[in-house]
């Protein structure tokens, strides 16, 4: 009896471990849609290709088991002009992304990089506007603890933007 006691929990166990959920990429049609579909919805403002804008900013959402997204978190930018485009892109990918299965909400933690594509021939001109920019920038920071539970950090999204000269 013991013997047939031992034997049945250690199949159980067994059968227990080897049940690991397998978790597909959480965005609708996989890594290379999810970076596309931010790339075009990603809308660079006049005001950010005005100042040569560029850095990296780091959102925290939830998504339920629907899909749909809220309560979006800034936890760093590099400059709060870089937030709210960011902030609209997202809000778009409403119903795109994908849970893991018994779960009611999930959250993700995706980095973003804002940068222009750099013209053939600099000038002064432009080094100086970069430079004005980078010192006059106003960063988010958290400064408070960041919870992270039980988050999913995705792969960052490279954004680039055509200069006017």
């Amino acid at each position: 009896m013991k013997k047939t006691l031992v034997l049945i929990t250690v199949i159980l166990f067994s059968v227990r471990c080897m049940a690991q959920e397998q978790l597909s990429f959480p965005f609708q049609g996989g890594k290379a849609v999810m970076t596309q579909f931010f790339k075009d919805s990603l809308i660079i403002s006049p005001g950010i290709i005005q100042k040569k804008a560029t850095g990296t900013a780091v959102f925290k959402f939830t998504a339920n088991e629907k899909g749909a997204i809220s309560k979006i978190i800034i936890y760093y930018a590099d400059d709060a002009l870089l937030a709210a485009p960011i902030i609209e892109a997202l809000k778009k990918s409403n119903y795109k992304w994908i849970i893991p299965d018994h779960e009611k909400t999930h959250d993700f933690i995706i980095p973003f990089t804002i940068s222009f594509n750099r013209p053939a021939i600099e000038d002064g001109k432009l080094r100086k506007t970069v430079y004005e920019n980078y010192i006059n920038r106003k960063p988010i920071i958290s400064t408070d603890q960041v919870p992270l539970d039980e988050a999913t950090l995705l792969p960052g999204v490279v954004v680039s933007y055509d200069i006017l000269q």
